[in-house]
């Protein structure tokens, strides 16, 4: 063969393996079928959408349902599974809202948040603390109890239905129900909306979360930084673990899950299965 042929020979073979070729991982029978053609235009590479399939056959070997959404900030791609729409109690999700609506009343002089006020923030933030999260309901709620839930829509939660009958005060912080695509819009929000002060605060907090919440999104593993708000709780209906968060260079890409256990698993099988969710979309990717 001529030699001056080789470079021609090797562009076209680089040009086939771009994005069809079989990859290692594909032979786990996962994702087997689209490793031999070209991946559809979805705005997420070939990678990604090989990730998504592993994920969906994932989910459906763990308890309960599970709601998914992954944003690209950069692109405006955005991928969901069929339980994105589910709606499922928020657990402790719903603290990220607050602090976003917080921040924009004691900006717009709403209110005056204190040192003590900012302390509890961070408690709820940090470790999720429930006793900061009721403590700021009661001083900020208002005297009907809707001065927060007046507020969540315009973040992004536009399907948050508070649950009356489980506790004296309603709405409560800590009975709601929203879907995974509310909190992929709460967490776009944060990211484009809030004020540039109050972003890094949040950004900052959220990567630096507590051993409690170094779960779901925080999967994605170190070298992707990630950034989450985790909510666990046992209700009526049994166990829900949900993530929302960030994770990439800029905060590029979001994700949210909802686990809904439905009584078929508990704590740690949630943890688990939104964790490997995580692990198996960003695992390596940065």
């Amino acid at each position: 063969m001529p030699r001056r042929s080789l470079p021609v020979l090797l562009a076209a073979v680089l040009a086939l393996s771009a994005c069809g070729s079989a990859r290692p991982e594909a032979a786990t029978g996962v994702s087997a079928a689209k490793a031999g053609a070209d991946c559809p235009d979805t705005g997420f590479d070939c990678d990604f959408q090989d990730r998504f399939a592993k994920v969906e056959e994932y989910v459906k070997t763990r308890p309960g349902t599970v709601g998914i959404v992954v944003r690209d900030r950069q692109t405006g791609a955005v991928w969901h599974n069929d339980h994105s729409a589910d709606l499922v109690w928020t657990a402790s999700t719903i603290k990220l809202a607050m602090v976003v609506d917080l921040f924009r009343r004691d900006r717009e002089g709403d209110i005056a948040l204190t040192d003590d006020d900012q302390a509890l923030v961070k408690a709820m933030l940090h470790s999720s603390d429930d006793a900061a999260a009721d403590e700021l309901w009661r001083l900020y709620s208002g005297d009907d109890h809707r001065a927060f839930n007046d507020s969540f829509a315009s973040y992004g939660l536009t399907s948050l239905a508070p649950q009356e009958g489980y506790s004296s005060t309603f709405p409560y912080w800590g009975f709601q129900k929203c879907t995974t695509e509310d909190l992929d819009r709460l967490m776009s929000h944060v990211l484009t909306a809030v004020p540039a002060e109050d972003r890094a605060l949040l950004v900052r907090e959220m990567r630096a979360v507590g051993p409690e919440q170094q779960w779901g999104v925080w999967g994605a593993g170190p070298a992707a930084r990630p950034g989450n708000k985790d909510g666990w709780s046992e209700e009526d209906s049994g166990w829900v673990m949900n993530s929302v968060g960030f994770v990439g260079p800029d905060e590029r890409f979001t994700l949210a899950v909802m686990n809904d256990l439905h009584r078929q698993g508990g704590y740690q099988e949630g943890r688990d299965t939104d964790t490997e969710v995580a692990e198996l979309l960003f695992g390596g990717r940065f």
